[in-house]
């Protein structure tokens, strides 16, 4: 006779949070204004505020935008806000960096607002593996606004989980 199979971790207090659950759905752009400037170096004034008035802005409703040169140019902190003024109002959120910088401010706002209290005195499991780009920079706000309300915290799986904190008693 067959034992039966009993999912201890399924059975135990242990919790599992998954940060790619929380992850905002909508488009994300790299925004690159080097076309905007002088042989991709030099930011013209009128030139520039030209391209900004001719742009189709309504191609990024929705979007999470991340604005940058990727040429070694000096542009003016000014030229970024004129752009993100004429995003807001379309995009979801618009920020200057790579596209991984927009993920990590996206997940900043997002831990900073999460209720950790169904976690209290708990073991908590943080999921490491996803299919969508959770910055690690994530991983660390969260292990950090836990600590204080969780019993352990663990990264990876319940398989093979990682310990990285435990409360003394």
């Amino acid at each position: 006779m067959a034992e039966e199979i009993i999912n201890r971790v399924a059975n135990s207090k242990l919790k599992v949070i998954d940060l790619e659950d929380f992850y905002p759905k909508g488009k994300r752009i790299l925004f690159d204004i080097k076309d905007w400037l002088l042989e991709g170096l030099v930011l013209r004034e009128k030139d520039f505020r030209s391209h900004v008035a001719e742009h189709y802005w309504s191609q990024y409703k929705d979007c999470y935008v991340a604005l940058h040169c990727s040429m070694d140019a000096i542009v003016p902190d000014w030229a970024y806000m004129l752009i993100s003024l004429e995003l807001q109002g379309f995009s979801k959120l618009t920020v200057i960096g790579s596209l991984d910088h927009l993920e990590s401010t996206l997940y900043t706002t997002i831990i900073s607002e999460l209720d950790l209290s169904t976690y209290q005195d708990l073991p908590v499991i943080i999921k490491g593996c996803s299919n969508k780009p959770v910055p690690a920079n994530a991983l660390v706000l969260l292990s950090q606004k836990l600590k204080p309300i969780a019993k352990s915290i663990m990264f990876g799986e319940a398989c093979s989980a990682v310990p990285l904190f435990k409360r003394k008693k």
